[in-house]
């Protein structure tokens, strides 16, 4: 009876053991994907021709990836007008561009005297895509001056 209370007992104990060394995984599970929205302030509506509007941005992350890269590019569905960087990089439509800071500005200049609007696109290295998108209407000059 006793030997078979030691059998049992070395029984149990291996298999405790077997389990607890099958369940551990030396594997750490790094997130590396985080959701991320654009944020910007409020931005002008109208603007003349030759002026530039100014659009203050700042990427909204819910987790952070040291390795994450960021990247901007943007579409001008209608109208005429020049994008860039706070740096003097102007953006030419549809190409990527790095981001190299979380909080940035860009600048868009009207170059036409029609509505214009831009979709300005922000892409993570991991395919996730964040989309705003910015209206300007046309002023003339006599209206801006006539409103004053």
């Amino acid at each position: 009876m006793k030997k078979m209370i030691e059998t049992l007992f070395i029984v149990t104990f291996m298999l405790v053991g077997m389990i607890c060394v099958t369940a551990c995984s030396d594997k750490l599970d790094v997130q590396q994907v985080y959701e991320f929205d654009l944020a910007t302030l409020p931005v002008q509506t109208t603007i003349v021709k030759g002026e530039e509007a100014e659009i203050r941005c700042q990427l909204v992350r819910s987790g952070e990836y040291q390795d994450t890269k960021y990247f901007i590019r943007y579409f001008q569905p209608t109208g005429k007008g020049e994008l860039r960087m706070e740096d003097g990089t102007v953006l030419l439509p549809n190409d990527l561009y790095p981001l190299p800071e979380e909080t940035f500005r860009l600048y868009y200049k009207s170059l036409d005297t029609d509505q214009q609007k831009i979709d300005i696109y922000i892409l993570d290295s991991f395919g996730q895509v964040v989309q705003k998108s910015f209206a300007f209407n046309n002023e003339e000059e006599d209206e801006k001056e006539d409103t004053e």
